[in-house]
């Protein structure tokens, strides 16, 4: 049996889990040559075992990426190990502390007004796509021309993140790469942001001021990919689950269905590592080299740390002990950030418009392997 599908193809991904989770909640793909990991114990074990190290991506650089590419991909703290692993996260953690307040509802209205159509708007394209990143550029300060830029090529940078890409893709992400890298460079350069990096860099490693630059510069660009992919999925299946559980009558019960959507329907599903050492899960040893495939939307549904696993319930007591932002040393940074952002968006919206309709319940996802993420969302607004 194959693991590997893209979200596209398979209309619920959770029925598939579920047999997992119930037959072989730890599964060796011998088509993909991959252990696949669905229960939540076992998630958690390696997710947390140092031996399971982050696969790099492109190694030999076989797809011929620029400099400025490279860098990017190299420096990203969700993507390094050991050492470099902690100094890219200090340097996104002083990222994250320096993102300065600005006006969500006002961004929130203006991209409705733009696109809305008879009182109708593709809520995916015309705000998931664009408001978490404008967001982010906004609170660094970005001048409205390089937002525009910015918003214009992240579709190809994104790309950046895939472990193959075409000739033609790699093309076009050194071109958009190097505009990027300049831009976020000289934004970094106006906030004099580098002196307070090199006391608290110097305290865990020294590295050349060239050094810290690169990597401070990539892992905003990295927020900023974050912002449009994974953003993106909250806002738009977070969006789907309060239509159709009606749990939008406070700001409170908006951020709990945030909460709860990021367990029943994350836009993250799966993600990779390596086993560095050999590594035992009860009766099953995963060998040193074997590639690993944490299934995370599995293990949000495991009936053994989730009661009533299937059902969408914002009063679940544990519904923050979900995996969809990881846990340990390589939990994603952004989780608070997202969902702060997301209970802000959605509440406005119910808050402003009293009556939100769904025009289409036959949602179609991009074709993607670890994310699942809604193409187009056409609601009504009243």
């Amino acid at each position: 049996m194959t693991t590997l599908f893209f979200q596209s193809d398979v209309q619920d991904p959770y029925s598939i889990y579920q047999l997992m989770l119930d037959k072989n909640p730890i599964y060796w793909d011998e088509e993909n040559k991959i252990w696949v990991i669905y229960s939540y114990e076992s998630c958690i074990e390696i997710l947390k075992n140092p031996d399971a190290l982050i696969p790099v991506i492109n190694l030999n650089n076989e797809q011929k990426l620029n400099e400025h590419a490279l860098d990017i991909l190299n420096n990203l703290a969700r993507l390094s190990n050991e050492i470099q692993h902690t100094i890219n996260r200090e340097i996104a953690n002083l990222l994250f502390s320096n993102l300065k307040s600005v006006d969500i509802n006002t961004i929130l209205y203006k991209l409705i007004k733009d696109d809305l159509i008879e009182n109708e708007v593709d809520w995916v394209n015309s705000v998931c796509k664009k408001l978490p990143l404008l967001v982010v550029l906004k609170s660094f300060g970005f001048t409205a021309n390089d937002c525009a830029f910015i918003l214009d090529k992240i579709e190809i940078l994104v790309k950046i993140m895939l472990p193959n890409k075409s000739k033609e893709e790699v093309k076009l992400i050194n071109q958009v790469s190097e505009r990027i890298f300049s831009i976020v460079e000289k934004q970094l350069l106006l906030f004099d942001f580098y002196k307070p990096l090199l006391n608290k860099i110097s305290e865990l490693e020294v590295l050349p001021l060239d050094e810290i630059k690169k990597i401070t510069i990539s892992n905003l660009i990295g927020l900023l990919i974050q912002s449009y992919d994974a953003g993106r999925g909250i806002l738009s299946n977070s969006l789907l689950q309060i239509i159709k559980h009606k749990t939008f009558s406070n700001k409170a019960t908006i951020q709990k269905s945030v909460i709860e959507t990021l367990r029943f329907d994350p836009p993250i599903h799966n993600t990779r590592r390596i086993a560095n050492a050999d590594i035992t899960l009860g009766k099953t040893t995963i060998k040193k080299g074997e590639k690993i495939m944490v299934v995370l939307a599995a293990a949000n549904r495991d009936l053994q740390k989730f009661e009533n696993e299937s059902n969408f319930d914002i009063e679940r007591f544990n519904n923050n002990e979900n995996l969809t932002f990881g846990i340990g040393g390589h939990m994603c940074l952004a989780k608070h950030f997202s969902i702060n952002l997301a209970t802000e968006v959605l509440w406005f919206l119910f808050n402003e418009h009293k009556i939100i309709t769904l025009l289409d319940n036959n949602i179609e996802y991009e074709p993607l392997i670890n994310t699942r993420l809604p193409k187009t969302i056409w609601i009504s607004i009243k």
